[in-house]
């Protein structure tokens, strides 16, 4: 990254402090980040809903091929503006849902869909994985049924006659 003119420019010629050097580092990044940000596809774009759809597919394959269970996977469009779609798998042990979430996260870097953020990869009772369209869950199957994210998410099958108040 080159600061020379950037250093010039936010601090005068010649500034060579490493508090400097931060601050214009810093400074860069977030415009970066907020070029990224501006070139997304929004999510009313039918670009964006097929790239969703692609990443979907990715997640999908990846966790077949890596011997994931109980594949689960929900649109929440609509009812979240988090993602389109959650995806909850089941591993069989802490290795091996700490081997599907590596195996997730090298198919979605090598079919070009970037790094995604990742949580709970060093405890593996439940790795979270969030591309930014797809948001994938990965459990021990104790764990899975503890939180029963499927039943919070899923399409309320009631109607408002059956509801009691």
């Amino acid at each position: 990254m080159k600061l020379s003119g950037a250093r010039d420019y936010f601090t005068g010629v010649g500034s060579e402090s490493p508090a400097c050097s931060v601050f214009i580092e810093r400074k860069l990044l977030r415009t970066q980040t907020l070029k990224k940000a501006q070139n997304r596809p929004s999510p009313s774009d039918p670009h964006g809903r097929a790239v969703a759809e692609q990443i979907l597919q990715t997640v999908l394959a990846s966790l077949d091929d890596s011997k994931a269970e109980d594949i689960v996977s929900l649109d929440i469009q609509g009812k979240s503006a988090l993602a389109d779609h959650m995806v909850i798998a089941s591993g069989r042990s802490h290795r091996h849902v700490s081997a599907v979430a590596d195996h997730l996260l090298r198919a979605l870097k090598d079919s070009g869909f970037g790094t995604s953020k990742v949580e709970g990869l060093s405890s593996a009772d439940w790795v979270l994985i969030d591309t930014g369209d797809v948001i994938v869950h990965i459990f021990r199957p104790e764990v899975r049924e503890f939180y029963a994210l499927e039943k919070m998410w899923a399409e309320d099958k009631q109607t408002d006659a059956d509801t009691l108040h």
